[in-house]
């Protein structure tokens, strides 16, 4: 039996960093949610006990917190939620598809402390309309990072790359430049949710290099335009690989580093070592994009964000995990202890369980150099609950 991962107690002391989800009230109900959101949750945490968990938090060395939804803005009393975070040191900000950022709501929350917000674009237009189910909706969210921004936020903006979109990177980063938006991360949409219902909208494992292939070309040409017009590396439109698209391929470092900063590669799934997720009925995980019917620690109207934390075994699996929990290729990768097969949720809910990571740069490549492909084919469907997922299974073949 292999040695776990080491994780310091300095590390793993605390939740520095907490993803909270405070209503599932939604303005939208994009066809990929892996929420489901639309209506609040009947049993969501009311504005006391909200106050009384951010007071736990600040006590804890909580350093930032997001808010998200459904639609965060659309809690009661958002504003006093943000300032009341603000008060105690905590900083905040929200992820949002946007439709509802307009210039009053944008100020009021600035003013209450909201330092920056990202904006969920998935495409150009028309791919980005068709994921959200809703015309108009990609111009909504543009109008809203002009708000944010006008308001004194700093704005970024994330893309879910599928097979809609997939083919029109390059022009959503344009769009997303030229609306201000400083970072753009990229991540996989993962057959969750809604996404779930939707197979044929999921990348097959060897679309990746291309797609990462791509996603690097884009990174290069805004260095290139930076560095001829004299710009500084902060000024550079920074373009990122979120928690679940790589990995170890030959842009890696490229594409996990800030500019001018010091070198980044994928260390590994980070759930529960410094970050948690909160649901809006007070169920806490690991990771807030964590499946909830495997993962969830405990609730908070029960035990304390702290006892969860650092006792129930759902929040400390990375800490606890071996390479014998490997299994696929990624049993015998040579990344693998390092990598301990990529962002866990993505693998469960793709495959039924963690440990095995299909969506990865080095898996298809390697398969490519011996003529064979790997691809999804559905074998169980997605019950229909907030956070839910089916199971698929892979088909290895050779490659046209």
């Amino acid at each position: 039996m292999t040695h776990p991962r080491i994780v310091t107690d300095a590390d793993r002391n605390h939740p520095v960093y907490v993803v909270w989800e405070l209503t599932m009230r939604c303005d939208h109900a994009c066809a990929h949610c892996g929420s489901r959101a639309v209506q609040p949750r009947e049993n969501e945490l009311s504005r006391d006990e909200v106050f009384a968990v951010a007071d736990q938090l600040a006590r804890l060395g909580t350093r930032e917190v997001t808010l998200i939804g459904g639609e965060a803005y659309l809690y009661p009393g958002i504003e006093a939620v943000i300032a009341h975070l603000t008060h105690h040191g905590i900083r905040v900000t929200m992820q949002t598809g946007g439709r509802g950022v307009n210039p009053m709501r944008a100020k009021a929350m600035a003013r209450a402390g909201l330092k920056a917000i990202g904006f969920s674009v998935d495409g150009t237009p028309e791919a980005h309309d068709v994921l959200r189910d809703s015309k108009g909706s990609h111009a909504a969210a543009l109008a809203g990072m002009r708000n944010a921004r006008d308001a004194g936020m700093a704005v970024t903006a994330n893309t879910q790359v599928n097979r809609l979109n997939k083919d029109v990177l390059a022009e959503t980063a344009d769009i997303l430049h030229d609306a201000g938006a400083r970072v753009w991360r990229c991540q996989l949409t993962v057959p969750m949710g809604r996404a779930a219902d939707r197979p044929e909208w999921i990348l097959e494992p060897y679309m990746i290099p291309e797609v990462i292939d791509d996603i690097a070309a884009i990174q290069v040409r805004y260095a290139q335009k930076a560095h001829a017009e004299g710009l500084p590396p902060n000024r550079i439109f920074n373009v990122m690989l979120g928690n679940n698209l790589g990995y170890y391929g030959p842009h890696e470092v490229l594409l996990r580093s800030h500019p001018g900063k010091s070198a980044m590669h994928w260390t590994g799934c980070q759930a529960g070592v410094f970050q948690i997720g909160i649901e809006s009925d007070g169920k806490v995980k690991a990771c807030p994009s964590l499946p909830t019917a495997p993962y969830v620690g405990g609730n908070i109207r029960d035990l304390s964000v702290e006892q969860i934390f650092h006792e129930a075994p759902e929040l400390n699996f990375i800490q606890n995990r071996t390479t014998d929990e490997l299994w696929g290729f990624c049993a015998s990768c040579e990344y693998g202890e390092l990598c301990g097969a990529g962002c866990s949720f993505t693998a469960h809910c793709t495959l039924g369980k963690r440990g095995n990571m299909p969506f990865c740069y080095h898996r298809a490549t390697t398969l490519a150099e011996r003529g064979r492909r790997e691809r999804l084919v559905r074998v169980e469907e997605a019950e229909g609950l907030p956070y839910d997922f089916g199971r698929f299974e892979l088909v290895e073949e050779d490659a046209p």
